[in-house]
């Protein structure tokens, strides 16, 4: 126990020291910025292209942006401070007129900045001609989203609590919610990595950046699988097609006729994605979000299931030492984060018609659709994985690795079997954490890395190697999380969830669910 406990604190402390501070955040991503999305009132599913927007500070013009063919927008600021928004109303569709309301008064708006601050400003559309009457304001949601500080943390520009006001039992319901809510992703995101620590008594470093890939997969995917996605998927499916026959022929026939099938499904995959990459926009296709996440999830799948069985598996095979295989996950969470950097670039993005709704009430709580959906999503699946561990056959096998490796091995187990099998599973998981994630927050290259600290503090807390450990932990990370902005500053957020951690180490170092080990 005190082995695992030094090696986690080890990678704590290095996430600590790479994650970079304020001020490399602000520099990084450019600091303040307002951001917003257009969409057309006759169809919310699509956005209006090409309406011009004027941002000035005093008389001086700071920023002049366009919105995209989604309808989204964003201008970033040069330093925290009241600014006017200016949209140029000869550049909206003659059919559309500028919906006026409380905020946006003859085509502007007065908005208040703070530091570190992502700023959302709802800027609607409706019919020209339409009475004043009818739809003259904003919905309340949406007035209360502009209205409101943005509560962006400072020190991680892609996590934010939601703004609350009035008496302190409401406030308290409201972030109770969305403590549930961050919990939730946070335990769906958490579980492989416990799981591939049970199983392997590694911790990978790389978890983090597999998050991060699913968002960015069921993004692209979303918005238009020309060129890049194309070549991407048929990389992935020569990748699965080695790994399966890895996973089910690995022993049943000579190595050498198995390596050159392997070979031949990762080349025959590169040989389509050269095709399809040539081809470029000829081919282009899309899916709803939904379609996106299920193709992100099985790509995330294979990603993990292939990092084991071409780099963990062999590294154990060689009896390479628990702290070198941990070097090498820092290692192989960089190359992962920077070929998305390159693949996808440094912006910021959305996942289009998701991020302006109308929020539901139930008493005191209000929640826009989307979370009520991705709690849902991370319930359903979060009981199918009890389900899966609990009652099948590779689950139990799974808890028997866990449990003791050796013993489980000499049982008749096929260890390196069941350990693919907890690799494909917490790869998935990560990406569907990812895309649920990205679809309450923002998708960047850095979200994962940025969760990270975060899922160490739920496994640690929940009990190491345990997956029932993780969900719990998972939701009283993202409880206390939002629950301190009660008394505290947003940007404190993350410092008392593993001050949390911290507790639970020196009163229950098992963990929550954990179990005392013997030691020596």
């Amino acid at each position: 126990m005190r082995t695992r406990l030094a090696t986690v604190l080890l990678a704590l402390i290095t996430a600590i020291l790479v994650i970079p501070g304020p001020a490399a955040t602000a520099d990084e991503q450019g600091g303040e910025s307002l951001y917003g999305q257009i969409l057309d009132p006759q169809d919310r599913d699509q956005g209006v292209e090409g309406i011009m927007i004027t941002i000035y500070s005093g008389e001086d013009e700071i920023a002049a942006v366009e919105t995209g063919p989604d309808g989204n927008w964003e201008a970033e600021l040069p330093e925290p401070g009241t600014y006017r928004v200016v949209v140029d109303q000869e550049s909206i569709p003659s059919e559309f007129a500028l919906r006026e309301s409380s905020i946006v008064v003859d085509g502007e708006s007065e908005v208040e900045v703070a530091a570190g601050d992502e700023r959302p400003l709802i800027l609607a559309l409706e019919e020209a001609g339409a009475s004043e009457d009818a739809d003259s304001t904003a919905s309340p949601s949406e007035e209360t989203d502009a209205a409101d500080d943005g509560s962006a943390a400072a020190d991680d520009e892609s996590i934010e609590a939601p703004a609350t006001s009035g008496s302190f039992g409401d406030r308290f319901a409201q972030l109770t919610a969305s403590g549930l809510l961050y919990g939730l992703v946070i335990a769906i995101s958490a579980i492989g990595l416990s799981l591939i620590f049970g199983t392997t008594k590694m911790i990978n470093f790389a978890h983090g950046d597999m998050v991060t890939f699913g968002a960015m997969i069921a993004l692209l995917f979303s918005t238009g699988a020309a060129g890049l996605g194309n070549s991407l998927l048929a990389i992935f499916l020569g990748l699965a097609g080695a790994v399966f026959l890895g996973a089910f022929l690995d022993g049943r026939i000579a190595r050498t006729p198995l390596a050159i099938a392997q070979w031949a499904s990762v080349m025959l995959g590169i040989a389509l994605a050269t095709l399809l990459g040539l081809l470029g926009d000829s081919v282009g296709w899309q899916v709803p979000l939904w379609a996106a996440a299920v193709v992100a999830v099985a790509m995330g799948a294979v990603l993990g299931a292939g990092m084991e069985q071409y780099v963990w598996r062999p590294l154990r095979h060689r009896n390479v030492a628990l702290i070198q295989m941990f070097i090498v996950s820092i290692g192989v969470a960089l190359v992962l984060r920077h070929l998305i950097l390159v693949l996808f670039g440094a912006g910021r993005s959305r996942y289009a018609g998701y991020q302006i709704q109308e929020e539901i009430s139930f008493g005191p709580i209000s929640m826009p659709p989307r979370d009520l959906v991705i709690m849902a999503v991370a319930v359903v699946v979060l009981v199918a994985v009890a389900c899966l561990l609990q009652f099948t056959r590779i689950g139990k096998a799974m808890r028997a690795v866990s449990d003791n490796r050796d013993l489980a091995e000499s049982s008749g187990i096929n260890v390196d079997r069941v350990t693919l099998y907890v690799w494909g599973l917490g790869g998935g998981l990560a990406s569907l954490g990812g895309v649920l994630y990205g679809l309450n927050q923002i998708v960047e290259y850095e979200m994962g890395f940025r969760l990270l600290l975060l899922m160490f503090a739920a496994v640690i807390l929940g009990g190491l190697g345990t997956a029932y450990g993780a969900m719990v932990g998972g939701l009283a990370v993202g409880l206390v999380a939002m629950l301190s902005t009660l008394w505290f500053p947003t940007q404190m957020m993350q410092a008392w969830a593993l001050a949390l951690m911290i507790l639970m180490l020196l009163v229950r170092p098992q963990g929550l669910l954990g179990r005392r080990e013997r030691v020596g």
